[in-house]
C-alpha cells in the first residue's frame, strides 16, 4: 500500500465554533472529536467542521518568520531559523529550508483533504437546513481552491485529489498539469459563487466575491512568463532542458486569450467591490497620502489618532483576530518586528533595496515629479529620508522617525520619541562629572544599551502593519490589524498588467493613477508607454503591495527574479557628527541644528549570501514525498 502524507487519512476533526452573532470575526475555538455520522446530521456541527478548514489560513501572513524576508522585501534579524537555505539557494529535496504550515505540501494536502470530506458529506448530509448546506458547500469550495492555489503558486502543478481516501486504498497520484491545475481551481471559484452569491457573510469568511478574487489572482499567474512553457525555456536553460514543461506552464494555447481572460475576471472584482479613495483626479497631499495608505494598511484595526477605520472597505477577504482568544501570529506584529529599543524582536526589517525603490520628490518643478532615488545625487545623499514617496513614511521606520512613546524601564532615555539607528556624537558626564565626548549608539541598534541582541541589521524597522496607536505597546500588548488575503488595489493591480500586456496602456495608465493620486503621487505622463510603462507598473505593484506577499511570487512569475531576489543585500550606516559650535548632552535626539548626518549605503553578505538558481522558481517536493509517491516528478533542478 502506498501511503503519502500529503494525502493522508489521519485527520483530526477539531471543531470550532462559530461567532456568535454579536461577533464579525471568525472564531477558532476548539471543541473536541465527534462522529463523523453525528457531524453530518446536525447543522451546527456541519458547521463547526467547516469553520476548522479556516485554520488552514494559519495567521495569514503575519508569522514571525514573514514571507517579505525570501525577497528583496526584508532580511530575517535572526540565524537558524532556515530562511538562509532558501536564499542562499541551497535548498533541495531533503532540507527545502523554511516553509509555512500555510504552503507547506504536507499542510496543505492535509486541509484539502478536510474540503473534500466536507463537500463530499454535505451533498449528503440529513440535517434539516438545505441554506446552511449551500452555504457550507460554497466555502468549503472555495478553501479547497484556495489551498490548491498555494500549492501551484510555490511547487508548480500538483496532483489534484477531490476524493476520500480510505485506510486500504492506493494513495498515488501523479501531478496534474498547470493547465489542469488552473482550470480546477477556476472551476473551484466558480462553484462557490454560485453557492455564495448573494450571501452576507461574516468577517473572515469566504464570500463571492472573495471567490472572484481568487478566480482573477490565479488567472493573471496562468498568463504570466513563468507560466508560459515557450517564454519560460527561452529564459531559462534549467527550465528549457526539463522534460516537464506541462508542470509550470502552458505548453500550447492562446496566451492572449489568458490575458484577457485575466482583464475580465478581475475587473468584475473591481466592478464589485469598493476601494478606498479611488476616485481622485488628482493628488492629494503629501501627508494625506501617507494618513491614507497608512489606515489602508491597518484595515479598521487600530484605533490610532487620525486613522480612518473606513479604509477597511478595502479587504475583501481577511484575517481578523479575536481579542478573546490568545492567538499567536498577527496580535503579536509589533513584537516580532518592531525596534529592539522597545524591546521587541526586530524580526523582518526592510532591506535598502526596498528602500531605495520609493521615488523621490522633486519640488524644483510645478507641479512637483516624481523621479527614481538616487544615492549619486548629492542632494539625494544628503537627506535621503525627505521628499520621497508618502507610502514610505507609513510603510519604514528609518532613523530619526518618529514614533511611539518608549518605556521607562530603562529611564527616560528618549524623550523625543524618535528612532535611533546610528552612531552620534554626544557629550555625557564621566566618573568625575566632567563632560566628555563620546559615540553613542542609538537605541534601536545592535549594540544598544537597551537591547542589543535584537537590533536591525538593515538601519531600517517595518511601520506597515504595525498599530501606531501610543497606548499599544508592541512588546506585552496585542493588536488587532487583520491580515488582507485579498484586497480591491490588489484587483486593480492586476487588471493593469493584463491591460498593458494586452496593449490597452491609456487604460492601465488611468487607473495606476488613481492608486497614485490617494497615496499623494503624480500621474505616469501619457508619453511613458509599451515597456516603460510595464516597469512603471511593476514599480508601482512592488510599492503598493509590500510585504503582502506578493513580490515573491511577482519576481518569479515575471521572471526578473535572477536581477531582484537574488540580488546581495543593501544596509544603511548612519552617523552624527557635532556640526561646528554644536553640542548634545546626555540624552540624543536626532536634530538637523546639530548634527551633520551621513548615510552610507552597504552591500553585505555575512548574514545571508543571496543569490539566485533557477531551480528556485519552484520548491522541491521533499525527498519522502517522493519516496512515498512513485508516480511524482520532481521539480527541475532538484534530482
Amino acid at each position: 500500500m502506498k501511503q503519502i502524507r500529503n494525502i493522508s487519512v489521519i485527520f483530526i476533526l477539531s471543531l470550532v465554533i462559530l461567532v456568535s452573532c454579536k461577533r464579525d470575526f471568525l472564531e477558532l475555538d476548539p471543541l473536541g472529536s465527534i462522529g463523523s455520522t453525528a457531524t453530518w446530521a446536525d447543522g451546527p456541527l456541519s458547521e463547526a467542521f467547516v469553520n476548522n478548514l479556516y485554520n488552514g489560513f494559519g495567521a495569514g501572513g503575519f508569522e514571525e518568520q514573514m514571507l517579505a524576508s525570501l525577497s528583496d522585501e526584508a532580511v530575517f534579524t535572526h540565524t537558524g531559523r532556515g530562511i538562509n537555505t532558501v536564499n542562499d539557494g541551497s535548498l533541495s529535496p531533503t532540507n527545502p529550508g523554511w516553509q509555512s504550515g500555510t504552503y507547506e505540501w504536507n499542510s496543505m494536502y492535509r486541509w484539502i483533504r478536510g474540503t473534500n470530506v466536507a463537500i463530499e458529506n454535505l451533498k449528503t448530509a440529513t440535517f434539516d437546513n438545505d441554506d446552511l448546506k449551500e452555504r457550507l458547500l460554497g466555502e468549503a469550495h472555495f478553501l479547497r481552491g484556495y489551498f490548491y492555489h498555494q500549492l501551484v503558486r510555490y511547487y508548480g502543478a500538483v496532483p489534484i485529489i477531490t476524493q476520500v481516501y480510505g485506510l486500504n486504498e492506493d494513495y498515488s497520484v501523479a501531478r496534474n498539469t498547470w493547465e489542469e491545475c488552473v482550470n480546477f481551481i477556476v472551476k473551484e471559484c466558480d462553484s462557490a459563487v454560485l453557492y455564495l452569491q448573494g450571501r452576507t457573510m461574516q468577517k473572515g469568511r469566504a464570500t463571492a466575491l472573495a471567490a472572484k478574487a481568487l478566480k482573477g489572482r490565479i488567472l493573471l499567474y496562468a498568463a504570466s512568463d513563468l507560466h508560459d512553457a515557450p517564454t519560460a525555456k527561452s529564459k531559462s536553460a534549467l527550465l528549457n532542458s526539463y522534460p516537464h514543461p506541462e508542470i509550470f506552464g502552458y505548453t500550447s494555447g492562446d496566451r492572449v486569450q489568458r490575458w484577457q481572460l485575466a482583464k475580465a475576471a478581475n475587473k468584475e472584482v473591481m466592478d464589485e467591490s469598493v476601494g478606498y479613495k479611488m476616485d481622485l483626479t488628482e493628488p492629494v497631499s503629501p501627508e494625506e497620502g501617507k494618513l491614507n495608505y497608512m489606515s489602508i494598511s491597518l484595515g479598521g484595526g487600530s484605533q490610532a489618532p487620525g486613522v480612518d477605520p473606513s479604509a477597511g472597505v478595502e479587504i475583501i477577504l481577511g484575517r481578523w483576530h479575536s481579542p478573546e482568544l490568545e492567538e499567536g501570529g498577527g496580535p503579536y506584529l509589533g513584537l516580532y518586528n518592531g525596534p529592539n529599543g522597545y524591546h521587541n524582536w526586530a524580526g523582518n526589517t526592510p532591506l535598502g533595496l526596498l528602500v531605495d525603490d520609493y521615488e523621490y520628490m522633486d519640488n524644483s518643478t510645478n507641479p512637483p515629479t516624481a523621479v527614481p532615488f538616487d544615492w549619486n545625487n548629492p542632494d539625494h545623499k544628503a537627506e535621503p529620508y525627505a521628499n520621497r514617496d508618502p507610502r514610505f513614511y507609513a510603510t519604514v521606520l528609518y532613523d530619526g522617525a518618529d514614533w511611539k512613546p518608549r518605556d521607562k524601564v530603562s529611564g527616560n532615555v528618549d524623550p523625543a520619541n524618535q528612532i535611533q539607528t546610528g552612531q552620534y556624537d554626544l557629550m555625557q558626564k564621566d566618573n568625575t562629572g566632567t563632560y566628555k565626548l563620546i559615540t553613542f549608539n542609538g537605541l534601536d541598534t545592535r549594540s544598544s544599551s537597551i537591547e542589543d541582541w535584537n537590533g536591525t541589521r538593515s538601519g531600517y524597522y517595518m511601520r506597515k502593519f504595525l498599530d501606531p496607536n501610543p497606548n499599544i505597546v508592541d512588546n506585552n500588548t496585542r493588536q488587532y490589524i487583520p491580515w488582507p488575503f485579498f484586497r480591491h488595489t490588489e484587483a486593480v493591480l492586476n487588471y493593469v498588467e493584463a491591460c498593458i500586456e494586452l496593449g490597452e496602456d491609456d487604460e492601465a495608465r488611468s487607473w495606476l493613477n488613481k492608486i497614485r493620486f490617494r497615496s499623494g503621487m503624480p500621474a505616469i505622463p501619457g508619453t511613458v508607454t509599451g515597456n516603460d510603462l510595464r516597469e512603471a507598473y511593476r514599480h508601482e505593484r512592488r510599492i503598493e503591495l509590500v510585504y503582502e506577499e506578493h513580490r515573491y511570487h511577482d519576481a518569479r512569475r515575471w521572471m526578473i527574479a535572477p536581477t531582484t531576489l537574488g540580488r546581495p543585500m543593501t544596509y544603511i550606516s548612519i552617523v552624527g557628527k557635532f556640526k561646528p559650535g554644536k553640542e548634545l548632552r546626555d540624552v540624543y535626539r536626532h536634530d538637523k541644528e546639530i548634527y551633520e548626518y551621513t548615510y552610507t549605503p552597504i552591500v553585505e553578505n555575512s548574514h545571508e549570501n543571496r543569490t539566485w538558481d533557477d531551480k528556485m522558481y519552484l520548491r522541491p517536493i521533499h525527498f519522502n514525498e517522493m519516496n512515498r509517491n512513485d508516480k511524482l516528478v520532481q521539480n527541475p533542478g532538484y534530482n
